[in-house]
């Protein structure tokens, strides 16, 4: 079965973004970058790919299909990016304030995103990437399999939080951790209660 896998970055207070969706604090080395764009090279949107030497037709090595809240696909919207990740099977927005998108792969969900993920779950292929952000985060914990964290070393205090909603507390357990030249952390985690 798939799994959903909570992939995002952060502060190391907790937040996946500043004020008015601010990530210029969230800075990773030439190291950091170069790991990322060969190990996870299907969370770069599209368009930066070539700033990345990632190749078009790269194939994704984790993640076929996303699912993001509003909030995380707004930005691309906002530079006139409807489809921020083309090489995604299938990346799909729930939102109930969007009317409509006119994409190719890209599927407007109104509602209920966790039969949308228990759905998604059931299907063959690659893991299922959450996106974000914070609130849809919080609305799906119950679903969340594991977690990889991106850490960068700074403190924003205030912004949008890795997870909000509903007081929850759900054990995931370190199965290791990358550190890079910057300080910044990359760690992998299962939900404890899993395995």
């Amino acid at each position: 079965m798939r799994k959903l896998i909570y992939f995002v970055g952060m502060s190391l207070d907790g937040y996946i973004a500043g004020p008015n969706d601010d990530i210029a604090p969230f800075q990773g080395g030439d190291d950091f970058w170069a790991w990322l764009a060969s190990a996870y090279p299907e969370t770069l949107p599209a368009h930066v790919w070539p700033h990345f030497g990632i190749e078009p037709g790269t194939a994704p090595a984790h993640f076929d299909t996303l699912v993001m809240g509003r909030g995380t696909y707004d930005p691309a919207l906002a530079v006139g990016i409807a489809s921020p990740y083309p090489h995604m099977r299938t990346q799909y927005i729930v939102s109930s304030s969007l009317d409509s998108i006119d994409a190719p792969g890209v599927e407007l969900v109104g509602g209920d995103p966790v039969g949308l993920v228990r759905r998604l779950k059931k299907e063959e292929g690659k893991d299922i990437w959450l996106a974000g952000g914070g609130t849809f985060a919080g609305q799906l914990i119950d679903e969340i399999d594991g977690l990889v964290i991106k850490t960068y070393p700074c403190v924003v205090g205030e912004g949008t939080r890795a997870f909000t909603g509903v007081f929850n507390p759900t054990q995931f357990a370190l199965d290791r951790r990358q550190e890079f030249e910057n300080g910044t952390q990359v760690s992998w985690f299962h939900r404890a209660d899993s395995q």
